[in-house]
């Protein structure tokens, strides 16, 4: 019934657009003017009905599991909770939610079997209630705004004040997403270094994120030293940055001067193509076909290659890079103005001159921007250094060894059933934090960089 509540929320937003939609016609027919177009009239009557339903929906659905739960735990026979703690009472919600899809092992008791038709008939009963409410509502909703048609009525500026609203809102909900997800970084990271020194982990060489299982376990203590993993992130992005920068840009400098037309149309929709690749293709390619590559060639003129390297999971990356800085290169040498271009051309300078000594460093803002976008998105891959690299920390810069990564530890020390009072679990908020400022502080030089440049050009 979900489903049905917002398909008849569908309907009656479509219903209320041409219903008043054809009464502002008709008024206007009568040879009254109207102050807004018929479509305005239309729109009021649909985002009047959408976006406070729509809300009702989501709301509802958010709120029917906990409210129905709570419901189910408080019928219970008396007693049959006393003395359990939170674990055993989740288990024995788990279990009745179980029986109430039919997956039952062994044989349950008689109360669970009865709490499990009163889940089905709770969840049956908040779903019709809810399908009622809808339809209520939307009857309601769509009257009131058949009964704002009119011809002095100003539709199109209550449309545009509840869009207005509607954005207000998203930007809110988007502001309050990053300070919440920045809060819980910095809580959490807190936590971390109330139980692992600092400087011990900032310039700490050994990253074995280790605790005791037991309490006589000999050598499970740890260690939080995070340099291999900040080393290893930065030799996997510059492969990758090495790779990318210059075929990108290449790349968009000969699209942008000198390509054909023709070619230009097949090119294009190419880079668009592997800019839409999955990140876990590319790293099914780099470990089924880059690494073994590498590692037969280095065999063949006598180099050591491990099997999994920082060069397989860099020039991969960096591959998956170019279309995001060539794209973005192409757009800024297209905002150069048509007049920088001719005025070099007539004075006698060659494409190549125009375009080296004039149309690139006018276009820097957007490039950089490219390039930057590009390096927070290297530092942040996850996929295809899992894949590729390794789990394992070392204190290297030789790219044909195995490294490991910031988002590659961040994954590790999160699977499991690690609980999150522990250092080896805190670390990967710890980790993430510090990716967290080097993105942002990637950002900041970019903006500096581009109000710069931009500047000079303006």
């Amino acid at each position: 019934m979900t489903l049905a509540a917002f398909l008849l929320l569908f309907a009656a937003t479509l219903a209320g657009y041409f219903i008043n939609r054809r009464a502002a016609q008709a008024i206007r027919n009568n040879g009254m003017r109207l102050h807004s177009l018929e479509n305005f009239h239309g729109l009021y009557s649909a985002l009047t009905v959408l976006v406070p339903v729509f809300v009702l929906l989501l709301l509802w659905l958010m709120l029917q599991g906990p409210v129905v739960d709570r419901l189910l735990m408080a019928s219970l026979p008396e007693g049959t909770l006393d003395g359990l703690g939170t674990g055993a009472v989740q288990l024995i919600l788990a279990e009745i939610k179980s029986i109430s899809r039919g997956t039952i092992f062994g044989t349950p008791e008689d109360w669970k079997l009865v709490a499990a038709d009163r889940l089905v008939t709770y969840q049956a009963t908040s779903t019709a209630l809810m399908l009622a409410v809808v339809a209520v509502l939307v009857v309601v909703l769509m009257f009131a705004a058949r009964r704002r048609v009119a011809a002095e009525f100003r539709a199109r500026q209550q449309v545009e004040k509840i869009t207005s609203g509607l954005m207000i809102f998203c930007a809110t909900v988007a502001i309050f997403t990053t300070i919440g997800i920045v809060a819980a970084l910095m809580f959490e990271t807190a936590k971390f270094f109330s139980m692992v020194s600092f400087t011990e982990f900032l310039f700490g060489t050994s990253w074995e994120p280790q605790i005791p299982i037991r309490a006589d376990q000999i050598a499970a203590e740890g260690a939080f030293g995070a340099v291999p993993v900040f080393l290893g992130t930065i030799v996997i992005a510059t492969v990758a940055l090495t790779v990318a920068v210059p075929v990108g840009l290449l790349t968009a400098i000969y699209l942008n001067e000198f390509a054909p037309h023709k070619v230009r149309q097949v090119i294009k929709p190419v880079m668009e193509i592997l800019a839409g690749v999955p990140t876990v293709v590319y790293g099914f390619f780099a470990i089924l076909v880059i690494a073994p590559a590498i590692r037969q060639f280095g065999q063949s003129i006598g180099l050591d290659v491990a099997p999994n390297t920082a060069l397989a999971a860099g020039s991969v990356m960096g591959v998956m890079l170019i279309p995001f800085i060539s794209s973005f290169a192409d757009d800024a040498l297209s905002a150069v103005p048509q007049s920088l271009r001719d005025g070099a051309l007539a004075l006698g300078a060659t494409r190549a001159e125009t375009m080296l000594n004039v149309l690139f460093p006018a276009a820097i803002p957007g490039i950089v921007g490219g390039v930057l976008l590009a390096v927070s998105r290297a530092i942040g891959e996850t996929m295809i250094v899992v894949m590729a690299a390794g789990l394992i920390a070392k204190m290297t810069i030789n790219p044909l060894d195995s490294v490991t990564a910031v988002t590659v530890q961040i994954v590790t020390l999160l699977i499991g059933d690690t609980s999150f009072d522990n250092p080896k679990t805190l670390a990967a908020f710890a980790l993430g934090m510090m990716l967290f400022i080097a993105t942002l502080l990637i950002n900041i030089l970019a903006l500096r960089i581009v109000r710069k440049y931009r500047e000079i050009y303006d």
